[in-house]
């Protein structure tokens, strides 16, 4: 399966002597073994695997001894095969279950950088189990691997000819054949529900069965839940669970502003702080925090208390929420407005994709950009609808405060360009992307 990703492998590869040991995070079932595998046989004479969660006696030597000579002859011994600099790919998976290994890769950095090493595991050890063993920072070079986007998705379908129609589209604003826009339009609303975890996609494409995606979608929902009850305490893990549970009914309100109170009555920061900041951290969930002003840099402007929450991938989200497929494929302007709250999810799934920062924008509760973006010296507000009524005086507000270079409106029309609006398809989200 085609991934973005493995243009970053490779120029870490041909990095030289300023090689740093690699280390890629994501979410579980993201496709982080299946892209490091496969990167590895296709470019190095070998790969030695390792996995820290179920091989226990090699997570052993890293207790005793992390210096990367007695490593490298301890794996030589145990895998039978020479590790040679530059033809060799050591891959340590699943590294948060041994944090002596992720401290070892400051001392392969310092004292044997020839040596070719990549590492992974979920955010959900990474960041958060580290009790004994510091992170080695500015050791390493690090990477995130996201679900499939849209665009990685039509790859997968075989679909690289639209891609680059899309493609040319967005550059030129010139819309696409109304033959061509429709059927990218039911192969967008089609990822609504398929998604771009691996396993989902797989399972769709083996058969064409939609129903088939959103078995291996609970699979992984509930491999989440797990996850969440093997990496924090029985309390917490109530508490995770609770506000991962709310997303979908804090995203089907009017205000999608995330509300403790949804979560539990007398919910509150207090209470489920940490439980967010766990959910951000295993890369289950995407934040998106509030600024009050339009100007630059929006960090500066962000107003930490409010906030939105959506899931990393929208075909979870569809999953999780129990809506129709059907509400879904049957039509672009479906009389369901939660079809808005899944496009809204979908939009900030690509653009953190493409390494946006997200925030949103609102003015004293009358007016909300659902997305404004960074670009350069560029602060980008970004409208998303649905379906194709994108009559909004939120844009007519936000504009005249800050008079931005002009405005994205993602929606269910063609591509084009009038008073400064931007019309994007929804299926072109993939084509935002930074220039400066």
């Amino acid at each position: 399966m085609r991934r973005k990703i493995t243009s970053h492998l490779l120029k870490w590869k041909e990095q030289g002597t300023r090689r740093k040991p690699l280390v890629l995070y994501g979410a579980r079932q993201v496709g982080k073994t299946y892209i490091i595998k496969e990167f590895g046989l296709e470019n190095y004479k070998n790969v030695v695997y390792v996995n820290f969660e179920t091989n226990l006696s090699i997570a052993g030597d890293f207790e005793r001894n992390i210096s990367p000579e007695l490593i490298i002859n301890r794996l030589e011994l145990y895998y039978n095969a020479k590790i040679i600099p530059g033809e060799t790919l050591i891959f340590f998976d699943e590294i948060q279950s041994c944090e002596r290994a992720l401290t070892s890769l400051k001392y392969f950095c310092e004292d044997a950088p020839e040596y070719h090493i990549i590492a992974a595991g979920s955010l959900l050890g990474v960041a958060i189990n580290r009790e004994k063993y510091s992170f080695p920072v500015g050791k390493v070079d690090l990477a995130t691997l996201y679900p499939l986007d849209f665009e990685e998705y039509l790859w997968a379908l075989g679909r690289e000819s639209l891609v680059e129609e899309i493609k040319n589209g967005y550059q030129d604003n010139m819309p696409l054949s109304e033959a061509l826009h429709n059927l990218a339009l039911e192969l967008y609303k089609e990822y609504l529900i398929v998604g771009g975890m691996p396993a989902a996609v797989v399972a769709y494409i083996k058969n064409k069965r939609i129903l088939d995606s959103g078995s291996e979608q609970r699979l992984i929902l509930d491999t989440y839940i797990a996850d969440m009850a093997k990496y924090a305490t029985s309390a917490e893990t109530t508490k995770i669970m609770a506000a991962f549970n709310s997303i979908p009914a804090q995203l089907a309100k009017d205000n999608k502003k995330f509300q403790y109170k949804v979560v539990q009555r007398g919910g509150s920061a207090t209470i489920f702080g940490a439980s967010i900041d766990w959910l951000c951290a295993s890369g289950v969930v995407i934040k998106c925090n509030k600024i009050e002003h339009g100007f630059m840099p929006p960090s500066v402007y962000q107003i930490f208390s409010s906030f939105k929450l959506y899931m990393s991938d929208p075909g979870l989200l569809t999953s999780k929420s129990g809506i129709s497929p059907h509400n879904i494929l049957n039509t672009i302007e479906a009389n369901n407005t939660f079809v808005g709250a899944i496009a809204e999810n979908y939009v900030a799934a690509a653009l953190q994709v493409n390494g946006f920062d997200l925030y949103y924008w609102e003015s004293e509760n009358k007016a909300e950009m659902d997305f404004v973006i960074q670009d350069g010296e560029m602060i980008i507000p970004i409208e998303v609808k649905a379906g194709t009524n994108t009559r909004s005086r939120s844009v007519a507000v936000y504009c005249s405060k800050y008079n931005p270079p002009f405005t994205i409106r993602i929606s269910a029309k063609n591509f084009g360009y009038e008073n400064g609006i931007k019309s994007v398809p929804l299926y072109a989200v993939f084509c935002i992307r930074k220039i400066r």
